[in-house]
């Protein structure tokens, strides 16, 4: 087996160490000397590795976006017809690594940087595009033409128990998040009839 350098290992330990510290702060008003402490290595490494402070959150929240996606995947794996599917999406949303007080501070944050970085609002895209493509998708043989209008508002709601959870004393929720927006999409189901 080929042996893994000590850049890989690295970059995920700052990786790690960013969502940890974003998280603690609630806040990008985190130093990368933090972070790189938090870490274990040098800030001088750390700019080295990634170059600034939002490249580093960046590449957290591509790591974020990896595990979101993997969760997503599993859940789908079992799951056969439409509503099952839509089902499984909706609870890949809130699965246990994904539904972290740290991760969800750091979607907050995300949405944040990006209003003002570029780069960030492009991979903010790509993962709403994605999350309404793959319910929209599903929706289609369950509401007909009402598709892309209860994938928005199931966007919203995932997106919006993000934020309350963000903001909310104590540890997140994830049974009751998943309640809540598993309730909305009953309702918009049940208006089939």
């Amino acid at each position: 087996m080929p042996k893994l350098g000590a850049e890989p290992i690295r970059r995920a330990a700052l990786v790690k160490a960013t969502i940890e510290a974003v998280g603690e702060a609630g806040s990008l008003e985190v130093t990368v000397a933090q972070i790189a402490r938090r870490a274990g290595m040098s800030s001088a490494l750390a700019h080295h590795y990634f170059g600034s402070k939002e490249q580093i959150f960046l590449a957290a929240m591509r790591s974020i976006l990896t595990l979101y996606g993997a969760e997503v995947r599993g859940a789908l794996a079992t799951a056969e017809g439409p509503e099952a599917r839509l089902k499984a999406i909706v609870a890949g949303s809130f699965a246990t690594g994904s539904f972290r007080r740290e991760v969800i501070s750091a979607w907050l944050n995300f949405y944040v940087l990006a209003q003002t970085n570029g780069q960030a609002l492009r991979l903010l895209r790509v993962y709403q595009r994605r999350l309404r493509s793959n319910l929209r998708h599903e929706l289609r043989a369950l509401v007909g033409a009402r598709a892309e209008e209860v994938a928005r508002g199931l966007g919203a709601m995932i997106d919006g128990v993000y934020i309350r959870a963000a903001l909310a004393e104590g540890a997140p929720d994830r049974r009751y998040a998943l309640k809540i927006v598993m309730e909305y999409l009953n309702r918009e189901l049940g208006d089939i009839a």
